[in-house]
């Protein structure tokens, strides 16, 4: 019974350590996310870089309105204009103009309800109790948007402080006025935002990270040990694939969000990048994406016992990794395309030959288990030749005949 009271007291030490050591190993983690986002900003353009220009600009926005209105107006109590200046430096100035006039509306709406209720109760706990529950239900209002919180925090401040005279809330409705103003000239004159490079970035990635899991696809066909782990590990590589084309939705939406300001003014400020890949380029890699999709799909069933009799001959799929290899070494080079456009790289003939005698290769093994009355296999190795010419196709047109 000693002896089982002394292991209980070292699994729960053991326990108590393991316990110690993981916000340790969490603040570790997370301080070396920061060290990698200074350095990705003290390197050159990018996604931290901008980040912190943008907070920057907040800031000086915040400060400057500060100045204006305690400095330059004496107003012993100016807190509402670096408020609204503060958060209405976005990531977009169209976002910084609709918000302005979202938040703009909601302060409105707050400070004449906060007003209203203390002159109905003559109590500022009444008054409160009367208006906070109204603006915390107005704040769900869809022409809000995300401001319609502000509302409810300005009757607060508003009834906080006493200032519920008309000239005192008319007051408070200037600064806010002066801030929203500040705050939206400093994010459009002041290095203004555009998130065209998000899209290239994102672009060249998603190409990059395609090569990388149709070599991995290779690799694991080239051996004969391959299983349903190294088959779930593919199609975890083309769940990898589709959340990084949903990043570049995110992106191309952000950066028609970012065009929705003359575009005369932000070629004036040299904000517009001179060519910035089409839309036409996020349809052809997600069609791309969708295809490896349907290829991991038909391994991971190829490893099924219960499903399928087996995969194809690996003399044939070694063949077929080899075409996967090359359509990969093509994604590869798409993506240094993306990445730096004006290196421009002339078509490599012999691996487009080498390409074709491949998928020739594969064909006829195809035709010749369909001869063979091998249904099942027949069907996986249809189903997988059909994936890489799909994929070929879109890289290299022409090349990777039906």
């Amino acid at each position: 019974m000693a002896r089982g009271i002394q292991d209980q007291g070292e699994d729960v030490r053991t326990l108590a350590r393991s316990l110690a050591a993981r916000p340790a190993g969490a603040v570790r983690q997370e301080a070396r996310s920061v060290g990698r986002a200074v350095r990705a900003a003290c390197r050159g353009p990018g996604r931290e870089r901008d980040l912190v220009v943008q907070s920057l600009k907040a800031a000086a926005a915040a400060l400057l309105a500060w100045l204006v209105a305690n400095e330059w107006l004496g107003d012993p109590m100016a807190l509402m204009a670096p408020w609204v200046a503060l958060v209405l430096v976005q990531a977009t100035v169209y976002s910084s103009l609709m918000r302005a006039v979202q938040q703009f509306a909601a302060i409105c709406v707050g400070a004449l309800l906060a007003s209203a209720a203390q002159a109905v109760t003559d109590d500022t706990t009444g008054a409160l109790v009367l208006c906070v529950p109204v603006l915390m239900l107005l704040a769900n209002w869809s022409r809000f948007g995300d401001q319609g919180v502000y509302g409810a925090t300005t009757a607060l401040f508003v009834l906080a402080t006493g200032s519920v005279s008309g000239a005192a809330v008319g007051h408070r409705l200037g600064q806010a006025a002066l801030g929203a103003a500040l705050g939206v000239a400093v994010n459009a004159l002041i290095l203004p935002p555009v998130h065209l490079r998000d899209v290239r970035e994102n672009l060249a990635a998603l190409a990059r990270e395609t090569a990388d899991v149709l070599h991995e696809i290779a690799a694991g066909l080239d051996r004969d040990d391959w299983d349903p782990g190294a088959a779930a590990d593919w199609s975890r590589g083309s769940d990898r694939l589709e959340r990084r084309l949903g990043a570049l939705h995110s992106a191309r939406s952000w950066s028609r969000e970012s065009l929705r300001v003359p575009k005369g003014a932000l070629r004036t400020l040299r904000r517009v990048p001179p060519d910035v890949p089409s839309e036409e380029e996020d349809e052809r890699w997600s069609r791309i994406t969708g295809h490896i999709r349907a290829l991991t799909r038909t391994l991971v069933v190829a490893t099924d016992d219960d499903r399928v009799p087996g995969p194809p001959d690996g003399r044939i799929l070694r063949t077929y990794a080899r075409l996967l290899d090359l359509v990969a070494d093509r994604c590869r080079a798409e993506g240094d395309r993306l990445r730096h456009p004006g290196s421009v790289r002339p078509p490599d003939r012999e691996a487009e030959t080498r390409m074709e005698e491949l998928h020739d290769r594969v064909q006829e093994a195809l035709r010749e288990q369909a001869a063979g009355r091998e249904a099942a296999r027949t069907t996986v190795l249809g189903s997988l030749l059909l994936q890489a010419e799909n994929v070929g196709a879109e890289i290299v047109p022409g090349v990777v005949r039906q």
